[in-house]
């Protein structure tokens, strides 16, 4: 087990498929997760990364373990935010299954390293992030607070 590490579990009523697409298409990552897109050609082993409306890198990696649509493992690093990008490379870890009407979505994120401040801040993140991605699939619409990047961030970089 990593030294620090981050579980987030949530059950979203729709498909294992919409899920999967809404988790990796760009098209469905702009709307619920501030404006960003990620990029890849979702092979083992590939880059990775999720970029902000204006350009720029926010995170970077490489696609380590994928099964659509069942599990997808990345390596991530954060680019954007100095005390982040100082921790180095983590795993984060979707897994999806299928319990009736819903989705159960377990997400982890960890790293090899004590009081991690990339564990701190996607502790903060995924919550908001995942329960827009349920509000979206679920209503049509996500949360209004993950749309944009927040001002604070936009400085950062």
């Amino acid at each position: 087990m990593k030294q620090s590490r981050f579980v987030y579990v949530i059950y979203i009523r729709t498909s294992k498929e919409k899920l999967w697409q809404a988790l990796t298409d760009p098209d469905y990552t702009r709307k619920y997760w501030v404006n960003t897109q990620q990029e890849s050609d979702w092979q083992i082993g590939s880059p990775w990364c999720i970029r902000f409306a204006d350009g720029r890198v926010a995170d970077s990696g490489k696609i380590l373990e994928i099964d659509p649509p069942h599990k997808l493992v990345i390596e991530w690093r954060n680019e954007f935010i100095p005390e982040m990008h100082a921790d180095g490379y983590s795993h984060m870890s979707y897994d999806l299954e299928q319990i009736g009407e819903s989705v159960k979505l377990t997400l982890v994120h960890e790293i090899d390293l004590p009081n991690s401040q990339l564990i701190h801040g996607v502790a903060n993140g995924w919550p908001q992030i995942l329960s827009s991605l349920k509000s979206l699939l679920e209503t049509g619409e996500s949360l209004e607070a993950t749309r944009d990047l927040p001002k604070e961030l936009q400085l950062k970089g």
